[in-house]
């Protein structure tokens, strides 16, 4: 499986962003996805995520109301919305994936064995 992340960039604090992730390879019908982020100096972070063959999306506490995951399985496609923006969310977002993953481990990076190359999501002040 390869992931291709696409839509970062550069935004002014409020402003909006829409990143997008592409899956090809055999991806099987308990695939898993998720959104990342790490930024300069921490540890990479959950944002959201879909479990499995599930509908329902998951989303780091405070990201919830301002990003939104969505996925086409049929496109093998999941995006990330994210609204009003703001410098802390400044970072490179990874998609990521998995065809093994376990509910109690859904939000560790560690879990996740497919990654996409990254997108830089900077936000100015």
């Amino acid at each position: 499986v390869q992931l291709q992340a696409s839509g970062g960039g550069l935004v002014q604090t409020g402003g909006s962003l829409r990143l997008s992730c592409v899956a090809s390879g055999s991806t099987g019908t308990g695939f898993s996805v998720a959104w990342f982020r790490q930024a300069p100096g921490k540890e990479r972070e959950y944002v959201a995520g879909f479990f499995r063959s599930g509908t329902t999306p998951y989303y780091t506490d405070s990201m919830k109301g301002r990003f939104t995951i969505s996925r086409d399985r049929a496109k093998k496609t999941v995006d990330l919305q994210m609204n009003d923006l703001k410098p802390e969310d400044t970072a490179i977002y990874y998609c990521a994936a998995s065809n093994t993953l376990i509910w109690s481990t859904r939000a560790s990076s560690n879990a996740y064995a497919y990654w996409g190359q990254g997108t830089q999501v900077t936000v100015s002040s």
